[in-house]
């Protein structure tokens, strides 16, 4: 038996934890620079909120119907998340981490051990908001598809309350049939047409479909899909996965940039966290690209590029950065106001098993970059950085709405007061 324990909109749940006088509450959290709404509780839902539509459309909407709106607080959801994991894996010898807000859970060595598998779930989900204040939905079953088919039914099926165990054809068939078959994991919208256009409506019609006929005229995820709906496990998660084969630091800026020295910080800054995330999955950059463009909504879009290749394949935050602030120039010209910019690793290799030169040092400098690392993740992201990516950065990401850093900045500890 496999779980899936899943936490209810996790971005808002998060902002709720130091506010309990906002949960019960409609609420949205907004995407890089405020533009629109990535998530959005219940209440927020009922009210007439939509996901994913620009928030200078929804504000009107969200004031008047006294949705709390904030902005993404990445510092603390990604720490509540780590907190929610730990809390989550006491209760097997086996977990997958998914996402951010999801992981699985597997029974194999222990199914027997445990005397009630409702229980237990039921356990996982008072610990969870015990110990984390986040309220979960953990879902039982057979197989992986079915774990998230639980999942689904803990959610969304009347009765349940944030806990199913699917344990029973007849039970497995009743949610089935309140499913839909874009609501089956591994299902995407297209196919779920296709289907619709097949008279497959249900997950429960889906899974009665013969695995030969689906593999035929869709391919073997759809026919692996169909088993699992019926029980017979043909998925497994994959305990190591595979090397990013490109990295991509990216996003739009805070406030546009009309000057080349604050369009190289904002590229070094990219550069830094690029290079992060080649150190954490130990690859080398052997080719990067470099861009920035205004808005594509300007009068005249316009987009510039440079690809800058290494001489020798390297991790090091200092050299990366060099390299990018050396193409600042090519990439500038008077007149554009800049919006979206990054940075780019396009060929990489594995720090591991990389090519020495005889007759040339190589310009990585673990040491170092160890060192940066470690005092990165003791003090929080960006907590040292290279003077290249600026001091004072007018350009940064907007967040107008931000809440503290309650679990990651010194300064926004709660603080509790005694009378």
């Amino acid at each position: 038996m496999f779980a899936l324990v899943d936490a209810n909109s996790f971005y808002c749940s998060a902002e709720q934890v130091f506010r309990p006088d906002w949960r019960g509450k409609p609420m949205v959290v907004l995407s890089n620079n405020d533009g629109c709404v990535v998530a959005a509780n219940r209440q927020a839902k009922e009210a007439g909120v939509e996901k994913f539509r620009a928030y200078f459309e929804m504000r009107a909407l969200c004031e008047a119907r006294g949705v709390i709106a904030c902005s993404s607080n990445y510092e603390l959801y990604g720490d509540l998340s780590a907190k929610m994991m730990e809390v989550i894996g006491r209760f097997a010898p086996d977990q997958h981490v998914y996402s951010i807000d999801e992981s699985f859970l597997s029974f194999e060595r222990c199914h027997h051990a445990i005397p009630d598998l409702l229980e237990h779930a039921k356990d996982i989900r008072r610990t969870v908001w015990k110990e984390c204040r986040l309220p979960v939905c953990v879902g039982i079953g057979p197989t992986l598809t079915l774990s998230k088919v639980a999942n689904h039914a803990a959610k969304k099926v009347r009765g349940y309350q944030g806990v199913c165990v699917i344990d029973e054809v007849k039970q497995r068939e009743s949610i089935l049939s309140q499913m839909k078959t874009s609501d089956v994991w591994g299902i995407g919208s297209r196919i779920a047409k296709r289907l619709q256009f097949m008279g497959i409506d249900t997950a429960l019609q889906l899974s009665r479909m013969k695995p030969g006929i689906a593999r035929k005229e869709f391919n073997v995820e759809i026919e692996r899909t169909i088993r699992e709906l019926n029980g017979e496990r043909c998925k497994f998660w994959d305990e190591a996965r595979a090397d990013k084969k490109q990295i991509f630091s990216t996003r739009s800026v805070g406030e546009r940039i009309i000057d080349p020295v604050s369009l190289g910080q904002a590229l070094c800054k990219h550069a830094d966290i690029a290079a992060s995330k080649l150190r954490r999955q130990g690859s080398l950059v052997q080719v990067m690209m470099v861009f920035a463009s205004n808005s594509p909504y300007d009068e005249r879009p316009v987009g510039f590029k440079q690809v800058h290749r290494f001489a020798y394949p390297t991790d090091n935050t200092t050299l990366i950065t060099k390299a990018v602030s050396g193409l600042v120039d090519a990439l500038f010209t008077e007149g554009v106001r800049y919006y979206k910019l990054g940075v780019g690793f396009i060929a990489m290799t594995s720090a591991k098993h990389a090519q020495g030169d005889l007759f040339n040092e190589s310009p990585s400098n673990p040491a170092l970059m160890k060192v940066f690392d470690s005092i990165n993740q003791k003090y929080g992201s960006h907590s040292m950085f290279l003077a290249a990516q600026g001091i004072e950065q007018k350009w940064a990401m907007r967040r107008e709405l931000l809440s503290p850093q309650y679990t990651t900045r010194w300064g926004d500890l709660p603080r509790v007061r005694c009378g």
